[in-house]
């Protein structure tokens, strides 16, 4: 049963939906700007602002966190 299951599935299994809200918050980051559809950007609202949380911290810590989310595109 599904009791209490509320997230957003997209039609898409696990490590595609992981996929997906990889690339639109390395985009995100990246361009400062992306244009996608409503329902996605509030998906990955929570992602982004907790990507920006870490980034005000700072610490060694924090940053491990964020790159093991997020790859290092450079």
């Amino acid at each position: 049963m599904r009791h209490r299951v509320k997230k957003k599935h997209f039609g898409r299994t696990t490590n595609q939906r992981k996929a997906l809200f990889r690339n639109l918050l390395v985009n995100l980051f990246l361009h400062e700007r992306i244009e996608t559809t409503v329902a996605k950007a509030k998906a990955i609202r929570s992602m982004a602002e907790k990507m920006v949380t870490l980034g005000k911290r700072g610490d060694l810590h924090a940053k491990r966190l964020a790159l093991s989310y997020v790859p290092n595109r450079t």
